[in-house]
């Protein structure tokens, strides 16, 4: 079954919040240039499910102006969301349209799986970031993509989780932030740990996934309501593994 996705932008007032957000902090990134060839995906994905990211990254990230979201949470409101899968594969797809670095991190440090996308090990990470005082370069791998690298869980124990409530969580984001040009963290289900919303207030907001069919009702009304008591932007809902009634080949003319 063919994944597909549809993205509801500007939920509330994101987009001005974006605004402020840019002329404070924001330094300008380059948008791609008219010689610039977009590069290969690493990551194995059907034709139809790509072209599906691909405009979910073009929508996300690559809008023109100051205000483009350069580091954002991807959180879905339940397990089973599809919402590392979606994170991955965005990560890949964006690092091959733009010339910037491009930046994945594992933040569920109870069941990380960014790695296992990848087939690299997890052994070092954010984990290991949050306890040390290293420069955040030493502890992200570079993948097949020259310019996309990511930031693994790293080593888990049972007070792992606790570590992102730190203060040197906000310290090592802002770090992030000036290294790589973008940021994507995928965070845990926003049912099970308020981490994404914490994580979200110091990015530039965050994206929810929801699963179509699936998705409790009363938890994205749930997620959306702390969301806005904590003032971060939602760039949009992503409804993952969307079916059609009739064949896709037919809808996409219609």
């Amino acid at each position: 079954m063919s994944r597909n996705f549809e993205l509801l932008f500007e939920a509330g007032k994101a987009q001005e919040m974006l605004r402020q957000r840019a002329e404070m902090q924001h330094p300008s990134v380059d948008s791609p240039a008219e010689d610039f060839v977009p590069g290969t995906p690493a990551l194995q994905i059907e034709a139809g499910a790509r072209d599906e990211v691909t405009k979910l990254v073009q929508r996300l990230f690559l809008l023109p102006g100051p205000a483009a979201p350069r580091q954002v949470v991807f959180a879905g409101t339940e397990s089973g969301n599809g919402c590392s899968w979606i994170c991955a594969h965005a990560a890949d797809i964006l690092a091959s349209q733009v010339r910037g670095s491009v930046c994945l991190v594992d933040c569920d440090l109870r069941l990380p799986t960014l790695h296992e996308e990848f087939r690299v090990p997890n052994h070092y990470g954010l984990a290991d970031a949050l306890q040390g005082t290293e420069p955040i370069r030493q502890f992200v791998q570079q993948l097949s993509q020259s310019n996309l690298w990511l930031l693994s869980c790293g080593s888990l124990t049972e007070d792992s989780p606790q570590l992102l409530t730190l203060d040197r969580m906000r310290k090592r984001m802002y770090e992030l932030r000036s290294e790589f040009d973008y940021v994507l963290l995928d965070a845990a289900p926003l049912s099970s740990s308020n981490r994404g919303v914490l994580l979200g207030s110091w990015c530039d907001g965050v994206a929810l996934v929801l699963k179509a069919n699936s998705s409790n009702r009363r938890a994205a009304r749930k997620a959306l309501q702390e969301l806005e008591a904590a003032r971060t932007p939602v760039l949009g809902a992503i409804l993952n593994q969307r079916t059609f009634p009739i064949p896709d080949s037919i809808y996409r003319r219609l």
